[in-house]
């Protein structure tokens, strides 16, 4: 609740004062501090001032000012320090003591370069699970999450990397944006230890905010290594934000970081000030000029540190400039411009590059007196690394063999898992088969629930192996090289540079590489990015994949896997130039990309991220999967009475009582072979009625009613209906063919059956229903068709439109189905 909130009359105690600067100063001044009593004394007939009474005398504040003043009323107070609160004489003690509770929140944010390493830090400090890896870009939205230190409360938030607070990219305007309008009490800025001029060029900015900062000093251990020295106490006191250094993969120094961070939210230490960069003596006169202005403009100086818009709106900052000429401050606008051309006058030089020449040589004299560099000269490991993976003739050959191992491992290695998890999804299925009486429930749980999340649940292993080496090539810096090395290829085929890495991590799902494509700074190199991102083969699909590379294609099964892989892609890459031709056409600006230094990712942090996409794995099983399989067995359990069902009925009863007859002619050695020949008469008779009445089934009405649009591909009406399926998640497709494909008799239900049953599976005639070309053409489909529906979604969020979200799923299945006609019909004429 905010000061603003109140109504007239009404009595409340001050928490905290939020924003930025000059006027939190001004309105502390005042007297609004924490543990204050203020009263509402009226609205104006505007509702705008307010009248409040504080400290016995009478002020008043705009309701925008307002809104900067947390506050508990008196009552709310009273009720959540004792409910049973009937006017004792302890008030004043329970007062302070909820009032000292509520200040104790503290909100922070973590801000810093791409790759610095805050989405560890904050993993570390929370015990969260947020996606690390070692290249930029890796958190493309705000993620927060609560945690205790020391009686505190803390509410974290770590937002975007960014180089600096200018409005060229969507993630920088996004951070400032976050820190103006959400105000928090404190900002930790997180600096790489290893590039400190370039990680200080954002500090700098974050001192013209005039916010509340504590420099995480992180990787400092990379830091110590190369022998450089660094005096971080004294560097802090220039810069007015206290130093701490931490090393946050291993969690070291990050109690000693919100130690610090307490202090200075309860204005503990004389390290946190303002302090102001010095720009010149002509520079600081039209920044004086302009922030005079501002601060004249009440609407302005509440929501804009003074300083630092004066000095972007000198930086000509489009996002800005727009701002005030929509709010029609041509006074100020015409000032700014007089000024601009003032300094590029006098400067010879733009205005914008005048500010950055003088932040860095602000950065170039503090790091004069605080630095020094080891004077060992060695070679790097970086560098003698990159000499052989960025190589011109063995940099493809590694990656691509990198490639090929990673899809081998996760069929060979996931092979001795899965099967572990087949018995015991069989030995479960078998267990409830012999203790359930016969009845829809039981072949609901073994065939409908068992049957279908049984079935894409043993693939839990392959997934974990995927991403496990995924997360390897991020968290070593890899993945940044792979970027780099096809840098060239993606320029020959209209992308930028930097859609490499989104179009790889779609290997891992498809979701948050579309949400990465934000670090792109070009908006048609992002769409035909975003648009092409659906053929990389996500994790969802691998259980298909390997279900029927396991069933038609045993003898090369990691080939075929990297072979499906490389066909997402070559699809991509046509696309993208087609794209680039008709739709996409301006030229794609420079590739421009940050290579870390090689790092060796902890067991903790690799660990933490496979069984995090387990996990998601996992709640998939108990979320949409479970619903889905629950539908579908369902339609095709009900209608139970076909139009055959009596005719079925009669011959098998027919066929029993002849058999009854002729064991009783039979002798008893000649028996068992009479009992044989009996069961495989009834076992034929009761698959085509188990047939028959799946196709008569609602599910099989369904399929049949689509049958004809992909008849031409070899699929029929069961892959149909799959197919229909997996647009909710491509897993469904196998845990779909799960319940479909069970036999009649059936005993066990696990994955090996489900191989039997699509290689046995017969049409009507006798024939085959699946052959190598028609499971090709199957796997194609799945390649390339409908992505699932979180992806159209992701999409529209992306795109900001749902024109594009559509497109998608029209482009996606008609080029499926192109593909898939092409390879059954000509191969049709050589298979």
């Amino acid at each position: 609740m905010t000061l603003a909130d109140l109504t007239n009359g009404q009595e409340a105690i001050i928490i905290k004062v939020k924003g930025h600067g000059a006027f939190r100063r001004r309105i502390l001044e005042m007297g609004f501090i924490k543990g204050k009593k203020v009263t509402v004394i009226k609205n104006a007939p505007l509702k705008d001032p307010i009248e409040y009474e504080l400290l016995n005398y009478q002020v008043s504040l705009r309701r925008s000012e307002a809104r900067l003043v947390e506050v508990v009323t008196i009552s709310d107070a009273l009720e959540a320090a004792d409910p049973e609160y009937h006017g004792t004489s302890n008030a004043e003690e329970a007062l302070a003591k909820v009032v000292s509770d509520k200040s104790k929140h503290i909100n922070v944010a973590l801000v810093g370069n791409p790759n610095c390493g805050k989405t560890t830090l904050f993993n570390n400090a929370s015990g969260s699970y947020e996606h690390v890896g070692n290249y930029s870009g890796v958190t493309v939205d705000v993620k927060t999450t609560t945690f205790e230190h020391k009686g505190y409360t803390f509410n974290l938030s770590d937002l975007p990397g960014t180089y600096s607070l200018s409005a060229y990219s969507p993630e920088e305007v996004f951070v400032r944006d976050h820190i103006r309008k959400k105000t928090p009490d404190i900002i930790i800025n997180v600096v790489d230890a290893s590039n400190l001029e370039r990680n200080l060029y954002l500090t700098t900015q974050l001192i013209h905010m005039d916010v509340q900062v504590v420099i995480a000093l992180n990787m400092y251990d990379e830091f110590q290594r190369r022998g450089d020295t660094l005096d971080y106490k004294h560097l802090g006191k220039m810069l007015g934000m206290p130093i701490v250094p931490t090393v946050s993969s291993r969690g070291r120094g990050i109690k000693k970081l919100f130690d610090k961070v307490i202090d200075v939210y309860e204005e503990r230490i004389d390290e946190a000030r303002s302090v102001k960069i010095n720009f010149g003596e002509q520079l600081e006169g039209s920044i004086q000029k302009v922030e005079e202005l501002i601060k004249n403009t009440n609407e302005l100086a509440v929501k804009f540190p003074p300083r630092f818009l004066a000095i972007k709106l000198l930086e000509q900052d489009k996002s800005y400039i727009k701002y005030l000429k929509k709010r029609e401050h041509h006074q100020l606008l015409d000032l700014v411009q007089e000024h601009k051309q003032k300094i590029e006058e006098c400067r010879k030089e733009e205005v914008e590059t005048t500010f950055t020449d003088a932040r860095y040589g602000f950065i170039a004299g503090a790091l004069k007196e605080t630095y020094r560099e080891s004077p060992i000269k060695r070679r790097r490991r970086t560098e003698a690394i990159d000499n052989i993976l960025t190589h011109k003739l063995f940099g493809f050959p590694i990656f691509f063999f990198f490639m090929w191992l990673m899809f081998q491992s996760t069929f060979t290695l996931g092979a001795y898992p899965m099967e572990w998890i087949e018995a015991g999804v069989a030995a479960l299925s078998g267990y409830l088969d012999g203790m359930m009486t016969e009845g829809s429930f039981k072949d609901l749980l073994i065939d409908g629930i068992i049957g279908g999340v049984g079935g894409v649940i043993v693939f839990l292993p392959n997934i974990l192996i995927l991403f496990f080496f995924i997360s390897f090539m991020e968290d070593t810096g890899y993945m940044a090289r792979a970027a780099f090395i096809m840098d060239k290829v993606m320029h020959r085929i209209g992308l930028h540079g930097k859609s490499f890495i989104p179009l790889i991590m779609g290997f891992g799902c498809n979701v948050p590489a579309i949400m990465a494509t934000r670090t792109i700074e070009d908006r048609n190199s992002r769409l035909l990015t975003i648009l092409i991102n659906p053929f990389m083969s996500c994790s969802a699909r691998l259980p298909v994949y390997i279900l029927f590379i396991a069933a038609f294609f045993p003898d090369y099964p990691g080939t075929l896997l990297f072979i499906l892989y490389g066909t997402g892609i070559l699809i991509a890459v046509g696309v993208a130039r087609l794209f680039k031709r008709f739709i996409f056409i301006k030229d794609a600006v420079p590739f421009v990309m940050e290579l870390p230094p090689y790092r060796l990712p902890t067991l903790k942090s690799t660990t933490r991220h496979m069984w995090y996409k387990g996990r998601q794995y996992l709640q998939k099983m108990g979320g949409i999967i479970l619903v889905a399989s629950i539908i579908i067995w369902f339609l095709g359990y009900f209608p139970r009475t076909g139009s055959s069902n009596e005719l079925f009925e009669a011959e098998l009863s027919e066929t029993r009582g002849h058999y009854e007859q002729l064991l009783q002619q039979t002798p008893a050695n000649e028996k068992q072979h009479v009992l044989a020949r009996q069961d495989s008469l009834v076992r034929r008779i009761e698959q085509k009625q188990h047939r028959q009445q799946q196709e008569e089934s609602y599910i099989g009405r369904i399929g049949h009613a689509i049958e004809p649009l992909i008849r031409p591909l070899g699929f029929d009406w069961k892959m149909g209906v799959s197919l229909l399926s997996g647009v909710a998640a491509k897993e469904i497709v196998v845990s779909t063919m799960g319940v479909l494909y069970q036999s009649a008799h059936d005993e066990e239900n696990d994955n090996s059956v489900l191989v039997q049953n699509l290689q046995n599976d017969k049409d009507k005639e006798g024939n085959p229903v699946f052959t190598p070309l028609v499971a090709l053409s199957f796997l194609l489909f799945i390649l390339i068709y409908f992505p699932c529906i979180a992806v159209i979604a992701a999409i529209k969020k992306e795109t900001g439109a749902w024109k594009w979200a559509t497109f998608t799923i029209f482009y996606t299945t008609a080029l499926a189905w192109l593909v898939a006609f092409a390879v059954y019909q000509i191969g049709s004429l050589f298979v």
